[in-house]
């Protein structure tokens, strides 16, 4: 076995998962902050760059996160798990970024209250994720296990809300909205926006089955 003695047994898989988590808290505060001062081109700017640096951050740690995968002998977790959930993890930092862009690509003029609350949830869902992440190497621990499990829902939960007022506001666009072209941006926005707490549920899913699985 001198080819797996060469490789290390296992590497810092749980760190970098904090820290890319740690990057998509930071891309969703900045989205957040963006849609808050949105009528402020200066400020709009400054926190669209904090979002592409975050998301950039992010993307670094999963390119870190693959090549570790590929040099480590053994995982603390099992291979698949380890690289589905990085990658969708950076899924949710990327349409974040997307979110931001289309924005700006599609020249939104005005923040709807619709954008705020899914803002809002897709905030929360991201903190979520992010404290879910941090129980992954205690999960040994019963009472860390359930904290995981117990976050996880909670996610499930504001996805749930997040899809509720996403077809309240498409519902309300075609009702009210008279302008075609106007109509088709935000229906993009609320449809990006709901799609982060999408990934962020489907990030939970993965972590309720590594717990169950590991713990």
């Amino acid at each position: 076995m001198l080819f797996g003695k060469l490789l290390p047994r296992e590497g810092n898989f749980f760190e970098m998962f904090n820290q890319h988590a740690a990057h998509t808290v930071e891309a969703a505060h900045a989205f957040a902050q963006l849609v808050a001062n949105y009528s402020d081109v200066r400020l709009r700017e400054k926190y669209t760059q904090e979002v592409d640096a975050a998301e950039l951050a992010a993307d670094h740690i999963t390119h870190e996160v693959t090549k570790a995968v590929h040099q480590t002998f053994i995982t603390p977790i099992d291979r698949e798990q380890i690289h589905s959930l990085i990658n969708t993890m950076d899924d949710v930092t990327d349409l974040i970024q997307d979110a931001a862009e289309t924005m700006s690509l599609y020249d939104i003029h005005h923040i709807t209250e619709e954008i705020t609350v899914l803002t809002t949830l897709s905030v929360k869902c991201c903190e979520r994720l992010r404290e879910a992440i941090a129980l992954l190497d205690k999960i040994a621990t019963p009472s860390n296990a359930e904290a995981a499990l117990k976050t996880c829902h909670e996610i499930d939960r504001l996805e749930s809300d997040a899809d509720r007022v996403l077809r309240s506001a498409i519902s309300k666009l075609f009702r009210e909205q008279p302008d075609v072209r106007e109509l088709i941006k935000l229906k993009a926005i609320y449809e990006q926006l709901e799609t982060v707490t999408d990934k962020c549920e489907s990030a939970a899913k993965m972590i309720e089955g590594i717990v169950l699985e590991n713990s």
